[in-house]
């Protein structure tokens, strides 16, 4: 099979690999229909790295992802050849203290689509996975919204990880993919107002039809000052050192911020004396958990729209384009989707 392989920094190869083999009777052997190009996937792209996870080259990224059923493994009943599916990336052992807690998110024996030294990514023709990691969707649902559920169950995992949001003010700092799944799961669990920021102007237009209230551009103006101390929860979802910073002089005393974006860097660092006197609780948010039939489950019954977000599509051997737009967030991308 051909599979699109990260083989330097901002180098990327399409090369001829083994087909995988279903190695367990759970397992099943799902062609690639599309993939979504993740800010993960772009750091490892530009970076190689996030954090300890270091890429080996080469290597395959990509782990938002929707294709069908060709061969499934002998002990399977979840789906069957032919159907379309809906990939969650997470693979988890369920028999940890994580797993049996209810924690599959933090397995102590996680392994990941596209993360080093777990799992090789989806920007292949063919993939194997567990059964548990395939979800069959409705006929009504394209494989693009079905792919586009995994950003989603993020931003409904920490929509609900915030505690009620019913009613409350809120601030979402990034509207990428993650932020605007952020704004679409808050708004259906009843949000009383939405403050959004972003730097890229089409973003913020999108963010305003979904719902958002109110949204800044801090390149261009003061994004604190219009809710300074006046948010109960602050949503950061861009990894910038500066949007953590604000996130801090957004939130009301007793306030919430919720860490849901990947920094690049390996620290960041808050002003304690604000921490302190404003008695702010911090939340990081670990990808999703248990969230992925509810994120599809909303975009069948249209409760979360997501169709907008994929604003460029890219056929698979032009991968290396879609990764170079998104990692120079040209032409207002939001989610850039890449086609088999």
């Amino acid at each position: 099979m051909k599979a699109m392989m990260l083989t330097g920094i901002r180098a990327m190869e399409m090369r001829e690999v083994p087909d995988p083999v279903l190695n367990d009777p759970k397992d099943v052997l799902i062609r690639m229909l599309t993939v979504g190009v993740c800010g993960s996937d772009v750091h490892y792209y530009t970076t190689g790295r996030i954090g300890s996870q270091v890429v080996q080259y080469p290597f395959t990224v990509g782990h938002e992802g929707a294709g069908v059923v060709e061969i499934v493994g002998a002990a399977v009943t979840r789906v069957k050849p032919g159907d379309i599916i809906a990939v969650e990336p997470a693979m988890s052992c369920w028999e940890c203290d994580q797993c049996l807690e209810g924690r599959p998110h933090t397995c102590r024996k996680l392994k990941f689509l596209g993360c080093p030294g777990q799992a090789p990514g989806c920007l292949s023709e063919l993939l194997v996975m567990p059964e548990e990691s395939c979800f069959p969707i409705p006929s009504s649902m394209s494989a693009t919204q079905a792919a586009l559920s995994e950003p989603l169950a993020i931003g409904v995992y920490a929509a609900n990880l915030a505690g009620a949001l019913n009613g409350k003010s809120i601030g979402i700092l990034g509207a990428g993919p993650i932020g605007l799944s952020v704004l679409v799961a808050a708004k259906a669990a009843g949000v009383g107002s939405v403050y959004m920021t972003d730097r890229i102007v089409p973003r913020l237009e999108l963010a305003k039809k979904l719902g958002a209230n109110q949204t800044a551009n801090f390149d261009e103006s003061d994004a604190v000052a219009p809710v300074k101390a006046k948010l109960e929860f602050v949503f950061e979802c861009c990894g910038q050192q500066e949007a953590l910073d604000q996130a801090i002089e957004m939130l009301k005393p007793g306030g919430k911020l919720m860490i849901v974006g990947i920094p690049e860097v390996d620290r960041i660092s808050f002003s304690i004396d604000q921490l302190r006197r404003k008695e702010i609780a911090i939340q990081n948010v670990r990808r999703q958990n248990h969230c992925t039939l509810k994120a599809l489950d909303g975009i069948a019954d249209k409760s979360l729209i997501v169709d907008s977000f994929a604003t460029h599509r890219f056929k698979f051997d032009d991968t290396k384009a879609a990764f170079d737009l998104v990692a120079s967030y040209q032409d207002g991308v939001v989610k850039a989707m890449v086609d088999f």
